[in-house]
């Protein structure tokens, strides 16, 4: 079992930054891919971005360029910067993490963008 914790959501201010942080722990052999979903109020939740243990990054079209995913393998942790927030940034995110074929996920920490 892989137990996910997250931390860094919050209010945050048009135009402005956040940082979320995940980190993993308990029976953990080799991640095979990190990254961040988000549900927002009434929609569905969907791939905000991923890192594979190889460093490739994956980014929706809606976050490209404002949000950057970055992970520390040795540590079993995962980042996500976010710059430029946009109102439409409010959601609730999820750490998620694909681990010897299984999936785990974090509770999720909520962020939410004053205009």
């Amino acid at each position: 079992q892989v137990q996910l914790v997250e931390s860094g959501g919050g209010l945050g201010q048009a135009g402005g930054s956040l940082r979320l942080s995940c980190a993993a722990s308990g029976s953990i052999f080799s991640i095979n891919v990190m990254g961040w979903y988000r549900q927002a109020p009434g929609k569905q939740r969907e791939l905000v971005a991923r890192i594979s243990s190889g460093g490739s990054t994956a980014y929706a079209d809606s976050v490209k360029g404002r949000f950057t995913i970055s992970s520390d393998v040795a540590k079993h942790t995962v980042s996500l910067q976010i710059n430029s927030l946009k109102p439409e940034d409010t959601a609730v995110y999820y750490c998620n993490v694909v681990e010897k074929g299984m999936e785990y996920w974090g509770k999720g920490t909520l962020v939410t963008v004053s205009s």
